[in-house]
């Protein structure tokens, strides 16, 4: 029964023109130090051809190179698994080229929370300090 629905469902897609379009950030041209992930970069991807967003990266010893683009799911997974041996981040000569498939999702990459063990120490001073204030004031 679910097939039958998804079957139908596909069809009425493919029918009425309807279909899956993923947003990509996209720098054709190689930027130099500028990732390219400002709203100014954001292009809608062919719909049903373009399926996944692209991102290169390469380090050079006068900084790191960005490009990005929407790409056909086959041709990037082929592409990124071809440069694997290549990858090695923050190494000058390291070419890196990765694919996924959520909008947006070679944008920046999400900043690093401080050491877990710090923000620990530190959630746990405040936590003292507030309970002792708390009780200073009821009392």
């Amino acid at each position: 029964m679910e097939l039958l629905f998804y079957s139908t469902f596909c069809g009425f897609l493919a029918s009425t023109g309807l279909g899956f379009q993923i947003q990509c950030y996209q720098c054709e041209e190689f930027r130099l130090n500028d990732d390219c992930s400002s709203p100014d970069f954001i292009a809608n991807c062919t719909i049903n051809v373009q399926d996944m967003c692209l991102k290169e990266v390469i380090v050079k010893s006068d900084g790191v190179m960005y490009r990005k683009s929407c790409a056909a799911s086959t041709s990037c997974l082929i592409t990124s698994a071809g440069y694997q041996s290549f990858c090695s981040p923050g190494k000058v000569g390291s070419v890196c080229i990765s694919c996924c498939n959520t909008p947006l999702c070679n944008g920046p990459r999400p900043r690093r929370r401080g050491n877990s063990a710090a923000t620990s120490k530190a959630n746990l001073k405040l936590s003292v300090t507030v309970g002792i204030l708390t009780i200073a004031f009821l009392t």
